[in-house]
């Protein structure tokens, strides 16, 4: 019925300018084999073929995208497609005043911010390359535009035994005026990672008391949390994540959704209708519980609304 379902996931740079150690970009044989980055031509035939099915757009997700020179002019070309909601994910650091206000003047509704430690110490120790303080500086800049541009800033935490327990000092650290949703995950295995410690069950008794302690930070400061409320519930399975297979479209200069689309020739319908897509969505819609059991999970997170 040509309606807007997919989460079109763009990554338009294979590449990134730090060196998170719970990130595959600590492993120098898999980045060897990233590379790539779009064409202008390339960028615009992307957008031809599946912008106008995007509910939303999100820019950068295995990757680095403000390394790509000319992201406004990508944010924009989504808002020219009508995307209704345009997200970029970032470690920030390449980010000033001057080119938040370009993105947002372009059309972004919203910057999701990966952070991986409360501190100084912590956060350049697992994000190697990256400095403290211009980390701070977008976000000051952030809370300053927000005095004049309508979007969003979300946090997302990951988190190990090793940097959970700073969270109970967060904002002390950081100002929620600058922000508006604070993400706390789990770290999961993504690859050869140079931190490879997943246990965390040595979290289990504080688990609980420290995320209570950032929800009634959150309320204070008008903050939406994201997060799971204990360990165990981290190994529930998630019965809604079947949509995820039907409705995620992955693209990178070396990917383009399913394998066998030739995307710079066919259209998003025309290969749809050969693989029988259609059907496949309507016959899913009827899983049993049973089934979806079985399908790739992803994570459960309660959400308080402030």
């Amino acid at each position: 019925m040509n309606r807007r379902y997919l989460a079109v996931n763009l990554d338009p740079v294979l590449a990134c300018n730090l060196r998170c150690k719970m990130c595959y970009f600590t492993d120098e044989e898999y980045v060897k084999k990233l590379k790539g980055q779009f064409k202008d031509d390339e960028i615009e035939r992307v957008a031809e073929t599946v912008f106008n099915r995007a509910l939303k757009l999100q820019v950068g997700c295995g990757t680095e995208p403000t390394l790509y020179k000319k992201l406004p002019e990508l944010i924009a070309l989504g808002k020219k497609y009508n995307v209704p909601y345009i997200s970029l994910t970032t470690n920030a650091n390449l980010l000033t005043e001057e080119k938040i206000e370009a993105l947002l003047k372009a059309g972004l509704n919203e910057f999701t911010i990966s952070l991986h430690g409360v501190t100084k110490a912590s956060y350049e120790n697992f994000m190697q390359k990256a400095d403290y303080e211009k980390f701070h500086k977008a976000f000051n800049a952030f809370k300053k535009l927000k005095q004049s541009y309508d979007f969003k800033v979300r946090i997302n935490y990951t988190f190990n035994k090793d940097n959970f327990h700073e969270l109970e000092d967060f904002f002390n650290h950081f100002d929620g005026r600058s922000f508006d949703i604070l993400q706390i995950r789990p770290i999961q295995k993504i690859g050869n990672t140079e931190y490879n410690n997943f246990d965390i069950s040595s979290l289990k008794d504080d688990y609980s008391r420290i995320i209570k302690v950032i929800s009634n930070n959150c309320k204070t400061n008008n903050i939406t949390l994201l997060a799971p409320n204990s360990i165990s519930k981290l190994a529930n399975n998630n019965e809604a994540s079947f949509i995820f297979d039907y409705t995620f479209c992955y693209v990178s200069p070396i990917s383009f959704w399913k394998e066998g689309f030739n995307w710079k020739e066919e259209s998003f319908n025309a290969f749809s209708k050969k693989i029988g897509w259609s059907k496949l969505l309507f016959s899913n819609i009827f899983k049993s519980k049973k089934h979806l059991s079985t399908t790739s999970n992803k994570l459960n997170y309660e959400v308080e609304f402030n």
